[in-house]
């Protein structure tokens, strides 16, 4: 079997992890939010994400090129979604626009939350500024585009004061997981739905 970058796969690991049940390159990135999270991107080695993924360094190169790859796809993992259902919000018709960005806050905040990791914390790296992660740069301006796009819809707003809105929602939505972290016994969805009700009254609606 080979990755999308032609590199054969498959080689055996050095631990097998009883009970994870992830394919290699699923632990690899798990291993990566985790480390990248917690104790920083630029202090985390190839090595330790190997070693917590339980496999040797030498063999993760057959699942992934670096750090630089694990890091865009935890960064697009965060953005996907959610562009793929704003652009389905901005396709309906005969629904207003006020209910269709109160449910693409709503989902977007589900899939900010629902992970393990703040990784919309690694939006701040300075090397997301780099070549090599232009395409969630443009997917995250797409979104935030949606958003715009939603607001200007459920308002009177234009120029100025519709920008600064969108930042504000936009921040909050982006930000919102660290407010969900002093209460974590909240049920994701019910948070979503706190957090849509007052990203609306940000944006004027």
């Amino acid at each position: 079997m080979a990755t999308p970058g032609g590199r054969r796969v498959g080689r055996p690991r050095a631990v097998e992890r009883a009970g994870r049940g992830a394919d290699p390159r699923g632990e690899l990135l798990a291993a990566a939010a985790e480390l990248f999270t917690v104790q920083g991107y630029a202090a985390t080695s190839t090595r330790a994400v190997a070693e917590r993924a339980g496999m040797r360094q030498a063999t993760m190169y057959h699942y992934v090129s670096g750090k630089e790859e694990l890091l865009a796809e935890l960064l697009e993992s965060t953005v996907a979604p959610s562009l793929t259902y704003a652009r389905s919000l901005l396709a309906e018709e005969g629904r207003e626009a006020r209910e269709r960005l109160w449910e693409l806050c709503r989902a977007d905040v589900e899939v900010l939350c629902g992970g393990a990791y703040n990784l919309g914390g690694l939006y701040l790296l300075p090397e997301v500024r780099g070549e090599r992660f232009a395409e969630f740069r443009a997917a995250r301006e797409e979104l935030k585009g949606a958003y715009r796009e939603l607001v200007a819809g459920a308002t009177t707003l234009d120029g100025r004061e519709l920008a600064l809105r969108t930042d504000l929602v936009f921040g909050l939505i982006e930000g919102v997981i660290l407010v969900h972290r002093s209460d974590p016994d909240r049920p994701v969805s019910e948070f979503a739905r706190a957090t849509a009700d007052a990203a609306l009254r940000i944006a004027g609606v």
